[in-house]
């Protein structure tokens, strides 16, 4: 005789509360529950393991039932009984939500290019915000990933970095990964022709000015794309980032929290105008270079707080793992040689040794915009600005993948609780794309992204590493 056996189970979705109920078919027999034979087994379950998202913290003794790219049941081991195609024992184990990479670039080194999506998947990274890449060479990749069986994460990609005059990125000086946008009714068409062509949300760079930065917002809004931007040099991140999504790197801040910021602004415009046919990436590095470390002396902590408050609904994405790298030497790892033994053959020598090649010595030797980094997000946490976990993948020694979990150790050594530096790497991507009622906790109805853990990253958020196994779109994926 089959029975049903339904178990309703609450738990929290987007910041509230949700009932979810599953019913499984179930055969009564000789006083005892068994799966009914004539039932199609099919599913995953993964039993008596303990359930840990920045939702609803950590649950011991769980059971998740998924179906197709869907959670199906989360519920107390003892009270769930499922017949299903596969069986994994969570004993001693941890589920965690599926990690994101806020900001990486697939096209940047076409030598990873190929191999990344698998390698984000053997690291436990689900999804993937690419964050600049021109669609010639990105819309390609994007629909590889996106392919029926394909061993890749999610990917939510922008199209290339809306920049201003001169480009950054222009193909020259650095990859092409910029165009320029010259005035507000090139700032509209362009937006526009990339929501033709399909892109989750637009990338507003450096150079853009007042005037096209306002046309790209609004036209960014017209068409319902997220937007990730850097502070605009000629702006500061106090005016540009209430209107934008999510900042990344912390980069222009310092300038904004600075005592002498309307004299440090006023220079840079001045430079900006004098200077306009400079190349972008020397022009932009030399501002920098000129201004950044002044700045960071003369933080005025009164009006940084004013500019931080303005920030309590823009998502930041510090990069923190690449600037602090002087601080925290990814290469000094003892698993960097395993590491590094995983990327493409031709960046395997330039990237191994005691001094990989592209770190200059001084930037090792440097600890002081580290140190600002760190200082930045703790005030940044305490002050309620979001804080999102990405890496600039491959950018400066970032294994794909491999670089995430650094991120999430420096995010911790800043002031996050393991909790939260896990929040960082699944809620806020979330709600970047306002995908909260899918995505981001281990809850009946999310997507069934998951990475399965040997040890407790709430003990030590290293534990990350301890992939056992991956599970992308109710897939098990292979890690090893």
């Amino acid at each position: 005789m089959e029975m049903r056996f339904c178990l309703s189970v609450s738990a929290p979705t987007g910041g509230r509360s949700r009932l979810a109920a599953a019913c499984l078919p179930l055969l009564l027999a000789a006083g005892a529950c068994a799966p009914a034979p004539e039932a199609p087994q099919s599913g995953i379950a993964i039993s008596n393991v303990t359930v840990i998202d920045a939702l609803s913290g950590e649950r011991p003794g769980q059971t998740v039932l998924i179906e197709g790219d869907r959670i199906q049941l989360v519920g107390p081991s003892d009270e769930i009984f499922f017949g299903v195609t596969e069986q994994i024992d969570g004993t001693g184990k941890f589920l965690i939500p599926g990690l994101w990479d806020m900001h990486v670039h697939l096209t940047f080194d076409e030598r990873f290019t190929p191999t990344m999506p698998e390698m984000f998947i053997r690291y436990g990274i689900t999804s993937v915000r690419d964050t600049g890449g021109l669609m010639a060479k990105v819309a390609p990749v994007v629909e590889r990933m996106r392919a029926q069986g394909a061993i890749a994460p999610r990917v939510f990609f922008s199209g290339p970095l809306l920049d201003g005059v001169p480009v950054v990125y222009d193909g020259i000086d650095a990859p092409e990964i910029g165009v320029p946008t010259l005035d507000a009714l090139a700032a509209r068409a362009r937006v526009t022709e990339l929501k033709a062509q399909g892109v989750d949300f637009i990338k507003i760079y450096e150079m853009v000015n007042p005037e096209v930065f306002a046309a790209l917002v609004e036209a960014a809004a017209a068409h319902d794309l997220p937007i990730a931007a850097h502070v605009p040099l000629s702006m500061r991140a106090s005016t540009a980032g209430p209107h934008v999504n999510s900042m990344e790197h912390l980069r222009n801040v310092e300038l904004d929290c600075a005592g002498n910021a309307e004299t440090l602004l006023q220079t840079r415009l001045e430079e900006l105008a004098a200077r306009r046919d400079s190349s972008g990436m020397m022009l932009r590095t030399a501002l920098h270079n000129l201004q950044r470390m002044n700045a960071v002396a003369a933080l005025d902590e009164e009006r940084c707080a004013g500019v931080l408050a303005t920030l309590r609904n823009t998502i930041q994405v510090p990069t923190a793992r690449l600037n602090a790298l002087s601080m925290f030497p990814v290469f000094q790892r003892n698993d960097w040689a395993a590491a590094v033994a995983g990327i493409p053959q031709a960046l395997r020598e330039q990237w191994s040794g005691p001094s990989p090649s592209g770190i200059p010595a001084a930037v090792q030797r440097d600890t002081s915009y580290a140190q600002y980094t760190l200082d930045m997000i703790a005030r940044m946490h305490e002050a309620g600005v979001p804080i999102g976990a990405g890496t600039d993948t491959p950018i400066a020694l970032a294994i794909p993948g491999y670089s995430l979990h650094s991120e999430l150790e420096v995010l911790v050594a800043a002031g996050l609780t393991p909790l939260e530096a896990l929040g960082a790497a699944t809620v806020q991507p979330a709600k970047f794309f306002s995908l909260e009622d899918e995505m981001g906790a281990i809850a009946p109805g999310m997507r069934a992204d998951l990475v399965l853990l040997d040890a407790n990253p709430l003990a030590d958020i290293a534990n990350t590493r301890t992939i056992n196994r991956v599970i992308a779109r109710g897939r098990l994926m292979p890690v090893h």
